[in-house]
């Protein structure tokens, strides 16, 4: 594990669980993430921690749903072609969504059934291009 390197922050946009008992749910998640120092931010049937969130629904589309970073809406765009092509299904074309101002995703469903984006959130400087944890 000697020069072992880790980068962290330049993949995952967020991670979302749509569960059918959210109250069961919150109080899980909010026993573990108060354990680990994570604070939680509730909305209406939705918490989020930092990049993951939990969700009320009564129509999972998956195991869980995984937004990868796109550095810009034309990799949105080819991130859903090359999944189609690799046998992925249609879960919603590239294009603006309404989450917030300049959010460009597409969906796809991979071959277990998890629905997985690409998510650009428009214009923006980033902080650093990655966290990098290295093994000492």
């Amino acid at each position: 594990m000697d020069n072992m390197q880790f980068h962290r922050g330049r993949l995952i946009d967020h991670i979302q669980f749509v569960v059918s008992d959210y109250e069961a749910n919150r109080r899980f998640y909010e026993a573990v993430f108060g354990t680990l120092g994570i604070p939680v931010v509730y909305g209406e049937s939705f918490l989020y921690a930092d990049d993951f969130m939990v969700s009320q629904g009564t129509q999972t589309t998956g195991r869980c749903h995984i937004a990868f970073q796109a550095k810009d809406p034309s990799t949105v765009d080819a991130f859903h072609a090359a999944g189609l092509a690799a046998g992925g299904r249609d879960n919603g074309a590239p294009g603006p969504r309404d989450y917030h101002p300049n959010y460009y995703a597409a969906f796809l469903i991979d071959p277990a059934g998890n629905n997985i984006e690409a998510v650009n959130h428009g214009p923006a400087r980033r902080s650093a291009e990655s966290v990098v944890i290295e093994a000492i």
